[in-house]
């Protein structure tokens, strides 16, 4: 079914992309190369039906510095880049508008800085908050805690990503953040995402398609790309399809599982017989998952995610 996306719509989106830059040098420029604009169109565009989106640029670190092991690297330079931006969007744009924080990998990583710094112990922005998606982010929690409980510092380690900000619980809950790292298999015990080496906590697991949803239970997904990245969910470009994206209903489920230290949203394909649609990649190895499309497989469900908690925060501020 055709989307089109309102000429004002009621609340924002602040997106910080991935890891994407295809620079030589250990951080990017903030020239706009195309990977950075394909990658807004690939996790960002669909968020335009409900938000306006705001996609700053920052001197990230680039994909050669993550393979030659992060050297030369200055990570106060990706971070200083996204306060800068921000600063300037609650000056000039936000006008107490609700917003979602929305991020993936790298992305996610910088916004859980920012949301920790700047929007926690503020609470005339914190009020703000629609919500945080940070996907592919390491968002830690208390082991103690499932997912939708809220996790103040107290009752883990210092290293609890945020001391005020709970994991979603609800479809219309505001003020939480949405965190989750995908697998189709057990995650490796050398994975880069889902686990912690922090003693009494874990990696936080919110099942996009329902907060809601009990550990292991199984939700049908929704996922979403443009027509010709599909790719990114195991399949070649179908010839014929005129529509610039594509979608798989009722192809995956998506569950929050928590085993033996590791926390992830476990992939499942339940195709029927004779069923010819792509089947899951890990293209990056077991360690990675599927980190690529964390936000894609999920895209459909995370966008109605976001309307349904952008309605509730606008009822609560008695803006519609």
């Amino acid at each position: 079914m055709p989307t089109t996306a309102p000429s004002n719509p009621p609340i924002d989106c602040f997106y910080v992309y991935p890891t994407v830059s295809l620079q030589t040098t250990p951080n990017a420029n903030l020239n706009i190369d195309p990977a950075e604009t394909n990658v807004a169109v690939l996790q960002a565009q669909r968020f335009s039906q409900d938000c306006r989106v705001y996609a700053p640029m920052y001197r990230q670190m680039t994909v050669p510095a993550l393979e030659s092991g992060e050297k030369g690297v200055n990570q106060v330079e990706a971070y200083d880049d996204v306060l800068n931006a921000w600063q300037d969007y609650l000056a000039h744009y936000n006008r107490g508008r609700g917003v979602v924080l929305i991020g993936h990998s790298q992305g996610s990583f910088v916004l859980e800085q920012l949301i920790s710094r700047e929007i926690e112990g503020n609470p005339g922005v914190s009020a703000r908050l629609v919500s945080a998606i940070l996907p592919g982010g390491n968002v830690i929690v208390p082991a103690t805690a499932p997912s939708g409980a809220p996790a103040p510092s107290t009752t883990g380690s210092s290293g609890t990503t945020f001391s005020r900000i709970p994991p979603c619980a609800s479809r219309t809950q505001n003020g939480c953040v949405v965190g989750y790292s995908s697998f189709d298999t057990t995650p490796p015990a050398n994975a880069y995402f889902g686990e912690t080496s922090l003693s009494g906590d874990k990696v936080l697991c919110v099942n996009p398609v329902d907060p809601a949803a009990p550990l292991g239970t199984a939700e049908p997904l929704n996922p979403y790309a443009p027509t010709q990245a599909v790719t990114l969910l195991g399949a070649k470009p179908p010839a014929g399809v005129a529509t610039p994206w594509i979608t798989y209903p009722d192809l995956f489920t998506a569950a929050c599982e928590y085993k033996n230290g590791a926390s992830w949203l476990q992939i499942n394909d339940v195709r029927g017989p004779g069923d010819n649609r792509p089947h899951l990649v890990d293209s990056l190895g077991p360690t990675w998952g599927l980190h690529l499309i964390d936000v894609n497989i999920a895209l459909g469900n995370l966008v109605t995610l976001v309307h349904d908690q952008s309605i509730a925060w606008l009822d609560h501020h008695h803006t519609r």
